[in-house]
Parts: C-alpha cells; structure tokens; sequence
C-alpha cells in the first residue's frame, strides 16, 4: 500500500513538474538544448545561392557567409540557431545533363566551399564524418560537409570515388528530370522506369566508396529499386510527408516512409511551405498565376525592378495563407514518428533553396530553437531530440562507412 501511494506522489510530481515549464522556461531550454547538441541540416543551398549572385572567392572576402542579410544562412545567424553541421549542396541544374559542364560546375561549387572553409578557419571546417563533425563542435566551429544535388556528374563510375575524395558524402540521383542514373519524381518521361542499368552499378559505387545514397527528388519506382540493392541504409535529405500534400510525388507517401524504415534509412523534413501543406500550395499556385496576369497585364516581366512594387502589394493582400508554420513541420515528425519510430528523422530545411516559402517561425538558420520549443511542449524528450537533431544520420552516415570498409577489404 505504501508504495502504491509512493508511486502516485512521483507521478503527481512529474506532472506537477510539466505543468510548471512555462513557455519562457521552455524557450529557455529550447535554445540551451539546440547549443547543447549537434544539429545537422541536411540541405543548404548556400553555394548555388551564391553562384547565382555573381559571387566571387577573393581576399576582399564579403560578408557571405559570415554576417548578411541575404539568404537564409550565415555564420552569425547560424551560431544563434545552433546549427552545426548544414551539407552544403552542391547543386547541378537539370540543363547540365543535355548541355554538358555537370562536372565542371560541380568542381566548381566544391572549391567555393572548400575556400570559404579556408578563408574562415576559426570559424569554418570540413565534415568528412561523424568523427570528423564531432571533432569540430567540440572546438566551436561549423562543419560544412557537402552532398551532390543531381548524380549529373557522375559520367563514369569511377568519378564515385573521385566526388568521395573531394569531400561529397551523399548524392541526390537526380534533380528535376531523368538523368542517365535514374527518373525523377517531377518528370513524366519515364525513361527508365525506375533505376537505369548504369545506375544500379552507380548505387552498388556509392555503396563501396562510401557515399550515402539520396532518395529526395527520385520516382516512387527509382526510391524502391535504390533501397533493394542498396547495401547500406539511405537518406532523404530533404523531403516530406506526402500525407499532408497529397498528389505531390516529390514528397514520400505512407509506404515508401515504412520502408525507408525498414532500410534503416533517416528522413530529412524539408520546411518549404510547399512541402509542408497541400493548401499552402495551392493558394500559392493560385495567386502566382493571378499575379502573372497582372503583370502580362501592365505589360512586365516578374524579374523587372518596375513589377516590385506590384508583386509586394499583391502579396501583402492576396487574402489566402501563402505560407505554413513550425507547427506543421512538427505535424510531419510526429507522423513520420507514428510510422516508422523516432530513429528514422531528421532536419533536411532546403534553406537557400525553396526560396520565399519558408514557413513562420523557420525563416532562416537562427530558428532551429523554434522547432525544438514545439517537439518539447509535444512531450519529445532530449534523448529524442538528440536523435533528430543528429543521431539518427550519423547512426546512417557510419553504417554507412562501416559497408565501404567492408566492401574495400579494410
């Protein structure tokens, strides 16, 4: 009876004990806990993001990436959000398959990386591994491990072990159209029904050398037939639950989430509006192709400095949500949660990739304390959210390893 009694008083004191976190104290410990652990991205489209911008690698060095108001990454901002370890995406265009330069330009978006590394050495370094990004927060500086948005440039199987050597520990198979390893999720074409003979070879590469297979961006046929001859788990670096947008197949339906499960394999939720919520979406299609008329209309383009004014008022009144929220990137953790357990997510933010459609409360880099905030008030424990954090990829990221080892015979 006595211990009956003392069961009831420690259940009473732990309730007692939630109910007396306010929000402040919770923010509190939010912020303490994404400082406390190491947080990986699995997605930053900074050095595309640069490119484009006519960025240049000079002594002058600018304030990119250190301290800027443009993009949604910078070290400054970084630091405050607690983010250790964002893969820098080296993204190849779909138009570089049919005209060529895939590998130059991934060449290219490598030495970007690797000289903003050496122009920032106290603040900048390589993430090579688990070990080697471990290493790294413990002195207080930002990893920047990269993964190949688009297998583009992999034109034989040897440039597997090159692009490893160059530091790249994951691939996207391909991008926005079928390419010669795979279909992609936004394509019709089809080409190959899934993986291409040459593909399977550039898995089984990847496999041996070490490089961590992506499954965002492939067809639903592609997804499966990579997680069957894969001999090590996967990633989705950075996609969602097609639960919460349905008919948009770039995101990963119920089943293939299961078997990404079943793989071993970690799910990186993408926080694009778009991603997060079919609605979302939709309005913003709608008011796109509203504001387009508009434009035709007044007889200019989207990109002239004269439709500004125009697009920031219609967007200002458009009367529909145009944007989702943190809270609905916590809907797709507790699903993905529900299906397949805490081990299997993780954060993949396509910061400085999905464009103005980031969603309130994640609009850059400084805001991870606000997701973690609304996985504690969810009842998350710290030990979940380590996991989610960066435990479950490098669980994947050293499985991973370990296959190359054996494979190699070391």
């Amino acid at each position: 009876m006595k211990l009956h009694f003392l069961l009831i008083a420690i259940l009473l004191n732990i309730n007692m004990s939630a109910q007396e976190e306010t929000p402040d104290a919770l923010r509190q410990k939010a912020d303490e806990l994404a400082h406390r652990f190491i947080i990986a991205d699995g997605h930053v489209d900074l050095p595309y993001h640069l490119r484009v911008r006519n960025f240049r690698l000079t002594k002058e060095f600018t304030g990119i990436p250190i301290e800027t108001d443009d993009g949604d990454f910078d070290y400054v901002r970084a630091k405050k959000g607690g983010l250790d370890a964002p893969f820098m995406s080296i993204y190849i265009p779909a138009r570089y398959q049919k005209d060529g330069g895939a590998k130059e330009l991934a060449d290219s978006l490598i030495d970007m990386v690797q000289g903003i590394i050496a122009a920032h050495p106290d603040k900048f370094a390589a993430g090579g591994s688990p070990a080697e990004v471990e290493r790294n927060f413990k002195a207080g500086k930002i990893s920047l491990p990269m993964g190949m948005e688009n297998g583009a440039p992999i034109l034989a199987l040897s440039d597997v072990a090159y692009f490893h050597k160059r530091g790249i520990r994951y691939i996207t198979l391909t991008h926005s159209k079928d390419n010669q390893i795979c279909d992609s999720s936004y394509d019709t074409t089809r080409t190959w029904n899934g993986l291409s003979e040459y593909g399977r070879q550039v898995v089984a590469e990847m496999n041996k050398q070490g490089i961590m297979v992506d499954i965002s961006h492939v067809s639903d046929a592609a997804f499966y037939q990579a997680i069957g001859i894969s001999a090590a788990p996967v990633i989705a670096s950075h996609s969602s639950c097609r639960k919460f947008t349905p008919g948009f197949q770039r995101n990963m339906d119920d089943y293939m989430i299961e078997a990404l499960g079943r793989n071993g394999g970690v799910i990186m939720v993408n926080f694009g509006s778009t991603f997060l919520d079919g609605e979302v979406a939709k309005n913003r299609q709608e008011m796109r192709e509203k504001m387009d008329k508009m434009l035709t209309d007044k007889g200019l383009e989207k990109d002239d400095d004269a439709a500004k004014p125009y697009i920031e008022a219609f967007e200002v009144l458009y009367e529909k949500p145009l944007f989702s929220d943190v809270e609905k990137v916590a809907d797709h953790i507790d699903h993905i949660v529900e299906l397949i357990g805490i081990g299997h997510v993780g954060f993949g933010s396509d910061f400085d990739g999905v464009g103005d459609s980031l969603p309130v409360g994640m609009k850059d880099v400084s805001a991870y304390p606000n997701l973690i905030y609304e996985l504690l008030k969810r009842g998350y424990s710290e030990e979940d959210i380590e996991k989610m954090c960066f435990g479950n990829l490098a669980r994947v990221w050293r499985e991973v390893e370990r296959v190359a080892a054996e494979m190699q015979g070391r």
